[in-house]
Parts: structure tokens; sequence; C-alpha cells
């Protein structure tokens, strides 16, 4: 006997129905955020990036998530590799379906997955990888960053490095990306501000790889008056100990990137150095309201208090909802689009993603080291914006019409 066309419609109907309610999250109206990064390698900083993320997602749920559909973040691991980098992207943006993809810490992978946003056009929100090409010389129309870069940060330090009136200088960084791109700004802005200095000593040990007592013993050597440092983890933690132990930093000036970071200062605890010039984040300090509401929250969630990763976290997620948000969707265009002139409300005040090269305006702590019994901290510090450390329109439209 033939089932009548109607019983079988309804009965498609229903079907339908129950399939439906079984469905994946992103079907039923769910905001996917991907995100890729270093864990393993770097967990210092990358654990309280984690909660930092984690907070802002439930922040924005809880006040109706995006245009009245809940926000899921889902997290992978790159190895830090940027092959592997580029293969998670794709599982990101194919398998999982993603609205948003985020994320990356080093620099080498940061400028993989935009290269990989670049061909696939897709969306990218980096949040942490520094070196300059990400936004300049490599930059693209798709991928944009939160951090300052190193440009940006050198040019932070380097008026107080001309203060000391030191001539002649040494640099130490990891020989990759980011401590390239930083020693070189780091040498273009001091020699243009002093034209006399001079750089009598280079060190640059492979990330990971320090074998601190060559690289003290090569920059004792060469009797610097002072050193511009680029490492940081535990590269930083090994170069620290033995110079301590071989008088490297006795009465001579240090100039260090990141190195006001709790995530890098916390664990050199009686080792922490005195008077070196960095930049930082000294939680324990920052009185304006946007911070204290941000610690207060994080404090109260996580019974600790947070580190530099946990505002970039917090930050690079606010960015994405509130582009998603202005952008009505995750369309790639739309999304473009609304970056262009965003402002966000962060723990260090509202920030502005710039049309002309995606860079965001967030700034930076610079300060300096004090050992306080035993334990390192940042004094004489202030937050410099972002804005103000760029280098001019003309050179920012020229480096990006090369790439």
């Amino acid at each position: 006997m033939k089932t009548p066309r109607r019983t079988f419609c309804l009965s498609s109907l229903a079907l339908g129905a129950a399939l439906l309610a079984g469905a994946p999250a992103h079907a039923q109206g769910v905001i996917k955020i991907g995100e890729l990064n270093s864990y393993k390698a770097q967990p210092a900083f990358l654990e309280p990036y984690k909660k930092g993320m984690e907070l802002a997602v439930e922040e924005a749920n809880k006040a109706g998530g995006v245009n009245g559909k809940k926000i899921e973040l889902i997290t992978r691991d790159d190895n830090a590799n940027p092959g592997d980098a580029v293969r998670v992207a794709e599982e990101l943006v194919s398998r999982e379906k993603v609205d948003v993809l985020t994320g990356t810490f080093l620099s080498n992978t940061g400028l993989a997955v935009a290269d990989f946003a670049k061909q696939k056009q897709v969306f990218f929100l980096a949040g942490e990888p520094l070196t300059d090409k990400l936004t300049w010389q490599g930059g693209n129309e798709y991928t944009f960053r939160l951090r300052p870069g190193t440009y940006m940060q050198a040019a932070m330090l380097v008026p107080e490095a001309v203060k000391m009136k030191k001539k002649r200088w040494a640099v130490v960084y990891p020989n990759y990306e980011y401590g390239q791109s930083a020693v070189a700004a780091f040498k273009a802005l001091l020699k243009a501000a002093q034209p006399d200095v001079e750089f009598v000593a280079e060190q640059a040990p492979p990330l990971g790889k320090l074998d601190a007592g060559s690289v003290v013993q090569a920059l004792a050597d060469a009797k610097p008056d002072a050193i511009f440092n680029v490492l940081f983890g535990a590269d930083l933690l090994k170069f620290v100990r033995e110079g301590n132990t071989r008088g490297l930093f006795k009465d001579r000036a240090v100039v260090s990137v990141l190195t006001g970071e709790p995530e890098y200062l916390d664990p050199l605890r009686n080792e922490a150095p005195d008077g070196w010039i960095v930049t930082g984040y000294p939680w324990y300090g920052i009185q304006t309201p946007e911070h204290k509401a941000f610690f207060l929250a994080y404090h109260t969630k996580y019974k600790d208090y947070p580190r530099l990763g946990s505002v970039v976290g917090y930050s690079m997620i606010k960015s994405a909802v509130a582009g998603l948000k202005k952008a009505g969707s995750g369309d790639t265009a739309k999304m473009v689009a609304a970056f262009k002139g965003l402002q966000v409300d962060t723990p260090f005040g509202k920030i502005t993603y710039r049309a002309l090269d995606h860079q965001s305006t967030m700034g930076a702590f610079v300060g300096k080291t004090k050992n306080d019994n035993g334990k390192g901290v940042m004094v004489d510090y202030q937050y410099l914006d972002g804005a103000k450390f760029q280098p001019p329109e003309a050179e920012v439209k020229k480096a990006r019409s090369a790439s």
C-alpha cells in the first residue's frame, strides 16, 4: 500500500526537526571564534592569555552574546611551528567553520597565518605577534593586530636610552623574526636620535637554545656601555642568572623589551635586576577605572592576579566581539570593513584599529625594574599611548604597497 503524499511530507518535516535538534551548534546560531597558539611551547604567557579570553567570552555571553547568538571559543595548539599553524588554521576554517580566526604568539607563526588569511581571503585578528612585517612590510587586507609591534615598543624605549648618553651598545636577541625585527627598529631609531652611537657586539642565539655562558662572555669582552636585550622566557632567566654571576650588568645600562611583564619578571625572583629600562605590565599599580574593573573580574574568577597575557587574550576577544557586532556577521568583507577604525574598550583604555595599517593603538607601560625584597617589580612607570609611537603614514603606505 502506498503512503499518502501528505503523510510522507509530515513525516519528513518531523524528521527534519529531529535532525535540527541534534545538529552542530554552528547551525543553531552560535558564533564561533577560532584561536590557535603555542600553548605547550610558551605556557608562561599563554595560560593567563587563555584565561583572559575565557573571561571575555563569559562576559559577552552574559550580556547577550553577539546579535543574540552565544559565542563559542575553539582553541588549538600550533606547536610553535609555522607549517602546523597553517594546517590548524585550515582546520578551524574548513572543518570547524569558525566565524573569526584569531591568535598566534610567535612572529613566524603569525606571519604564516597572515599569509594563509591573504591566500584564503579569511579575516584574521593577531593578538600577540610583534614583528613589524605583520601590519607593515607584509601587511595584507585581511590581517589586523592588537599589541604594539617591535617598532612601537622600540620607539617607546629609545627616548629613555638617549637620556643615558651611552655611546657603545651591544644587542642580544633570539634569532628569529621577532628578535630580528626588534633589533632592527631599535638600531635605526637610536641611530637617528643619537648619531654617534656605536653597536660593538651582537649575540643572536636560537630561540630556546641560549648558551648563556658563551653569550654573556662575548658581550662582556666587547666592553659595551649599554645593552639592548630582546630575550624572553627561559632564555631571559638563563641570561640574567649568568649575567649576574659574571658581573655583566654591574655599572652597565640595560634596555629590555618585555622584561617588565610579570610572565618573565616573576620567575627571576631574587635574581631580578635593578634599574633596567623595560616595557611591561605593573598590574599592582594601575588605578584607572577600566583596569580596576578588569582586575576585580579576573581575580574573582581565577583567584589570581592577571599577567600581560591575560590583558591580551581578554582584549583580543573584546575586539572580535566588537567587530562582529559592528559587521552584523562573520562575513570576511564585512569584518574587514568593520575593523577599519573600530574602537574597543580594554583594560588599558580605549583603542582604535587604524584603517591605514590595521594596527591597533594599544600602548605599553615603560619603567624600570626593581628587586623589591626578592621579587621583581616595575617602578617609575608610565603608560604610553601606542598612537604616538607609529612611523609616519607615508612610510607605512610605502611598506604596505611593497607587499
